[in-house]
C-alpha cells in the first residue's frame, strides 16, 4: 500500500534554513528531525511482525533498556524473554508521527488489531541510535475501536527548535521512559499511572515557546480475574 505523508510543519522561523554565515554553520551541525525515517521503521517494524512474529518484532526494534506496561512499566527484553510468537501476528499501521526538532526522539501513534479482533491505538516513542537508526523506547496501547490499521495518509509534526539547546553527548540509556523529554526539550511526554493501573497517556510539543498538548488518551484499569484481588500499580 502506498502511504501519502503529509508533513505538518509545527516549527515556524527558528527552524526554517538561516541566512548569516555562522547561522548556517550552527545549522549544518545541530541534529534534524526526519520524521520519515521514524515512519520507515514504525512500518518496517509492523511488517516484521506479520511476517516473522509478533514478539519477535517486538524484541528486535526496542531498545535494551525499553519498557511497556504489564499492567505497571517493565522491561521489554525482560518481559518477551523466550516468549513464543503467537500464532497469528498483531496488525498495526500508523497514522501520526511528532518528532523533536533535533531528531533524538519521536512518538508515532495508529491503529492496531489483535488477533480477537478487538482493536486499539498505539503510542510508541522511538530513539534516534548512534548509528542513526530509530529503536524504542516505549510502547503501549489505549482502547480505540475507530482505530484503522491501514490508514490512507501518515501524518508528521515537527516540534520548534529552541533557540538555546546544551549539548548532550551519546544515546540516553536506561531512564524513566514511560514520562520523559527529548534531548532538546522540544518533545515532551507522560504517561500517568494510577494505582489501579489506568493509565492517561500525553504527548506535547513545544510551538511558540510553550509546550502544546497534541495528543491524550486513556486506556481504564485491567480487570482482575473473579476472584483475585484486585490488580494494582506503583508498589
Amino acid at each position: 500500500m502506498r502511504f501519502a505523508i503529509v508533513l505538518l510543519a509545527l516549527a515556524l522561523g527558528a527552524c526554517n534554513a538561516p541566512n548569516s554565515p555562522n547561522d548556517r554553520y550552527r545549522y549544518l551541525l545541530t541534529p534534524k528531525a526526519n520524521p520519515s525515517e521514524v515512519i520507515a521503521a514504525e512500518l518496517a517494524f509492523a511488517r516484521m511482525a506479520r511476517e516473522k512474529g509478533t514478539w519477535t518484532a517486538f524484541r528486535h526494534y526496542a531498545t535494551d533498556d525499553a519498557l511497556m506496561p504489564s499492567p505497571d512499566f517493565v522491561p521489554v527484553k525482560q518481559a518477551l524473554s523466550g516468549l513464543a510468537d503467537p500464532a497469528e501476528p498483531i496488525v498495526w499501521g500508523p497514522d501520526q508521527v511528532w518528532s523533536s526538532c533535533d531528531g533524538s526522539f519521536a512518538v508515532s501513534t495508529g491503529g492496531a488489531q489483535y488477533p480477537s479482533g478487538r482493536r486499539a491505538r498505539f503510542v510508541t516513542v522511538w530513539q534516534r541510535q548512534s548509528n542513526g537508526e530509530y529503536r524504542w523506547v516505549l510502547d503501549q496501547g489505549v482502547p480505540d475501536d475507530q482505530a484503522e490499521v491501514a490508514p490512507d495518509t501518515i501524518a508528521a509534526a515537527v516540534a520548534d527548535c529552541p533557540e538555546t539547546v546544551a549539548p548532550r553527548r551519546g544515546t540516553r540509556r536506561s531512564e524513566a521512559w514511560q514520562s520523559n523529554v527529548s534531548n532538546d526539550g522540544s518533545l515532551l511526554w507522560r504517561s500517568e499511572l494510577g494505582a489501579d493501573c489506568a493509565r492517561t497517556v500525553v504527548v506535547e510539543v513545544m510551538r511558540a515557546g510553550a509546550a502544546e498538548e497534541v495528543f491524550r488518551a486513556n486506556a481504564p484499569a485491567p480487570q482482575a480475574p473473579t476472584g483475585t484481588p484486585a490488580i494494582s500499580c506503583g508498589d
